[in-house]
């Protein structure tokens, strides 16, 4: 009861019930003043672990990047998913590390699982494993979830909270960047399945065409051909004009100093709003603060050794689908030897592609 007692927020079941309240929207200013309470209590965790990562990544060019989740994507996330409870949501705190290849990815992680520290995984090496078992979406890359545990005093309150490692390839990162941009430039989201489903579908195929040309990988549609696939990738995108709409973005021009805390706000019109902080206590309260001021736009806040890195791993807060777009028509040409504009029917296309494969 001892442990329960200092628990942010009160208890994992003061935590959950505020969460629950949240799903129904009933949620009281106390149910709000705890799960900010928690929230910010994943700033410890945060810091441990993005301090254990740096270390271990140190004169590698591995990219590390940590982030909050955002207080929407929380909510959402309640009201997605009903049986799911608060003080079990394991994403809240999050580091990501983007490698240049596959094998710096495994030999990193498999380096990671030995380290000797009380904090402890709580998965299997495959239970997050979306390289080898992607998700419908097309979503690739590994997740794996730790659970923070320490010795001393000032951290034992925060034993119990988790935090999610993301582990993804610079071609896997792209896609991810590219499908969150949809999310905020049309009414779909693909990531969740919600919208048009033609997006999620276009998204799924072009991750299967970027596992194939660049990784040497199957991803969500393994059994169909070459051919197959790009054909219907080709024929989605002509309905939605997708590569079109993302080579014509204007990126977000925010300015980022080289201050470690950066709070990236995002609106609908496109407009982002870049605020830092030299400390992270600072930008944390001042993150709370811009939620309750804004509350219906995408604020989050994330960290990273420099500004150029903060924009590589953010790139969807910056409206950037340039190595999408540039690693997809790479794809497409090695795939199919097709041209970059590729025609304006898929007639045209397939009869281009049997010359091209004659």
């Amino acid at each position: 009861m001892a442990e329960e007692a200092i628990y942010p927020g009160g208890s994992r079941k003061r935590v959950s019930r505020a969460g629950d309240n949240v799903r129904i929207d009933a949620a009281s200013k106390d149910d709000l003043d705890t799960i900010e309470e928690w929230r910010a209590a994943h700033r410890g965790v945060l810091n441990t672990f993005q301090a254990i990562l740096r270390t271990r990544t140190k004169f590698t060019d591995i990219i590390v990047a940590q982030r909050h989740k955002r207080k929407n994507t929380i909510f959402n996330k309640l009201r997605r998913l009903p049986g799911m409870k608060l003080a079990r949501m394991d994403d809240v705190a999050g580091c990501r590390l983007i490698f240049q290849s596959l094998d710096e990815l495994y030999a990193f992680r498999a380096s990671f699982h030995k380290a000797r520290f009380k904090h402890k995984r709580r998965n299997n090496e495959e239970k997050y494993h979306y390289i080898n078992n992607p998700k419908d979406t097309g979503y690739r890359g590994i997740h794996d979830v730790y659970e923070y545990d320490v010795n001393s005093v000032a951290g034992q309150n925060l034993a119990g909270l988790y935090i999610e490692i993301q582990y993804r390839t610079l071609v896997q990162h792209a896609w991810a960047t590219a499908i969150e941009v949809i999310g905020f430039i049309t009414e779909s989201q693909p990531k969740f399945k919600q919208g048009d489903r033609r997006y999620e579908q276009a998204m799924a195929l072009a991750s299967e065409i970027l596992a194939r040309a660049h990784e040497g990988l199957k991803g969500p549609f393994p059994n169909l051909s070459d051919r197959e696939l790009l054909e219907n990738f080709l024929l989605l995108d002509k309905e939605l004009s997708l590569l079109q709409t993302l080579r014509g973005l204007n990126e977000a021009k925010g300015e980022i100093s080289d201050k470690r805390n950066t709070i990236l706000i995002f609106s609908e019109s496109g407009e982002l709003e870049v605020k830092s902080y030299r400390d992270a206590p600072d930008a944390l309260r001042a993150l709370f603060d811009l939620e309750k001021q804004m509350p219906n736009k995408d604020i989050v806040l994330v960290r990273a050794d420099s500004s150029e890195e903060v924009r590589l791993a953010f790139r969807n807060y910056f409206s950037d689908a340039r190595e999408f777009i540039r690693l997809l028509d790479d794809a497409c040409d090695k795939l199919g030897r097709v041209p970059n504009d590729h025609p304006a029917d898929i007639a045209s296309y397939l009869a281009l592609y049997e010359r091209n494969t004659d």
